[in-house]
C-alpha cells in the first residue's frame, strides 16, 4: 500500500495519496486492503454518478459487507428485498447473503464500504474498471470469482427494480 503509513497495528492512509481507480459510473478511493490490515478489514470509498449502477446481485462467502452512506441516496437488495439507504444510514451484509446496489433513481451516492475480515479487493476493483472502461475482457471477472469471493447470482428482484428506473 504506497501512500498508507504503518504503525504497530495502526493504518492510515491519507486522502492526498489514497490511489482512485474509475469506471464510466464512479470513483473508487481505495483506504486499506487486506494486506495492510493484517487480514482484519478492507476499506474503499465509491462516488457513485447520479442513479449510477453499482454491483449486480452477488455474495461473498467468507465476508461480511459493511456500508455507510456518507452523501446522497443507495438503492440496495439484501437477499430478496429492495431498499433506500440514505445519508447516515449503515447496513452489513452477511457472508451468503445475495445483494446488490446503486445509486437511487435521481441521486448520487457516496459509500463507505468495508469487509471484514479483509479480502484482497483491490486488484478486483483495479479489474472492474478496466472492464467498464473496455481495457479488458468480462470474463476476467467470471474468472476471478473464487479469488475475490465475489459469486454473482440472478436475482428477479434486482432486474425489476433496475427495470422500474428505467422507465
Amino acid at each position: 500500500m504506497p501512500d498508507a503509513i504503518r504503525r504497530n497495528d495502526a493504518v492510515l492512509t491519507r486522502a492526498a495519496g489514497a490511489e482512485t481507480t474509475s469506471d464510466p459510473s464512479s470513483v473508487m478511493t481505495l483506504l486499506a486492503d487486506a494486506d495492510a490490515t493484517g487480514g482484519q478489514l478492507t476499506s474503499y470509498r465509491s462516488r457513485f454518478a447520479k442513479g449510477a449502477v453499482g454491483a449486480p446481485a452477488h455474495f461473498h462467502t467468507r465476508a461480511s459487507e459493511l456500508f455507510f452512506v456518507l452523501d446522497g441516496a443507495l438503492r440496495v437488495l439484501v437477499d430478496e428485498e429492495v431498499t433506500v439507504l440514505h445519508a447516515g444510514d449503515f447496513l452489513v451484509v452477511p457472508p451468503h447473503t445475495p445483494h446488490a446496489f446503486a445509486a437511487a433513481p435521481g441521486h448520487e451516492a457516496d459509500v463507505l464500504f468495508v469487509f471484514t475480515p479483509g479480502l484482497p479487493r483491490f486488484d478486483y476493483l483495479r479489474l472492474l474498471g478496466r472492464v467498464m472502461r473496455g481495457e479488458a475482457d468480462p470474463r476476467e471477472i467470471r474468472e476471478s470469482s473464487e479469488r475475490f469471493d465475489n459469486h454473482y447470482v440472478d436475482s428477479p428482484v434486482w432486474r425489476a427494480a433496475l427495470e422500474e428506473r428505467s422507465s
